[in-house]
């Protein structure tokens, strides 16, 4: 099926429409990360350490919030994204910040054509691997991304949390990937009364899918652990039990929320 759609013109013209009202939204407080104020979270910065001085190549990077918070940390950091408008947007806010991170706009499976090094650390989180139809071709690119003894850092929302509709009434969706989820959405995450609809296409992708397809890719798994929360309020029905800390309100704390990685490539 991911053959017979064009899935990637249908999500970059919807992720080209989202990137100006995510900006000005409140969700990604633009104002406070302009001026200073790290965008990554607790769970992802627990798993890099000490970047300073690393090459690190982030995938799916959006407006690069994420790769110029890794740069003020001292990582010499090269964004990837396939919305052009998202990418022009890290391109002015790299400059406004005074940071070096580059970014490359390319779709990532075609990022072997764009792009020829090696780095310390590929990066990627929340929300990422949905948009992607093969997890053997993602791992593959990030594989081939890492130095011998690099580290992939992973973080993404945890796939039972995409079995059920969006109110968390009912399961909706199969926990595998039976093949592509074609929606139309109005608003979006980020400001859910937004005056946008757009059509999208998604997969899901359960745990074992992930992490077998890192392993066939001569990875290896070295953590993973699971979260009983999101840091991020891009569900419905949340509560704040924590600062910066999210849960369904009908699940409380009982189901997982998002997961994490960490894999190394290993020295010949």
């Amino acid at each position: 099926m991911s053959k017979e759609i064009n899935y990637i013109d249908i999500n970059r013209k919807s992720w080209n429409v989202k990137t100006d009202i995510h900006i000005q939204s409140a969700f990604y407080d633009v104002e406070s990360f302009l001026n200073g104020k790290s965008s990554l979270k607790e769970i992802e910065l627990n798993l890099l350490g000490d970047v300073t001085g690393k090459s690190i190549l982030h995938l799916q990077c959006h407006f690069g919030q994420d790769s110029i918070s890794l740069s003020r940390m001292g990582a010499k950091v090269t964004g990837i994204d396939f919305s052009d408008i998202a990418i022009e947007k890290a391109k002015h806010f790299s400059v406004e910040t005074k940071t070096d991170a580059s970014f490359i706009c390319c779709d990532i499976y075609d990022l072997p054509n764009y792009l020829n090094q090696e780095f310390d650390i590929v990066f990627t989180s929340y929300g990422t691997i949905g948009w992607l139809p093969d997890l053997n071709k993602w791992a593959e690119v990030v594989s081939r991304f890492l130095k011998p003894g690099g580290e992939f850092i992973f973080v993404e929302f945890h796939p039972v949390v995409w079995m059920f509709d969006n109110d968390f009434e009912k399961v909706g969706y199969n926990y595998f990937n039976t093949g592509p989820i074609i929606e139309t959405y109005n608003g979006t995450y980020a400001d859910k009364s937004a005056n946008i609809t757009q059509e999208y296409v998604m997969w899901n992708h359960g745990i074992s899918e992930v992490l077998q397809s890192l392993i066939k890719n001569n990875l290896e798994i070295k953590s993973f652990e699971e979260f009983n929360y999101s840091p991020y309020n891009c569900f419905s029905h949340t509560i704040e039990f924590e600062p910066g800390k999210f849960r369904i309100t009908t699940f409380g704390d009982k189901v997982p929320m998002v997961y994490s990685l960490k894999a190394t490539k290993p020295i010949p």
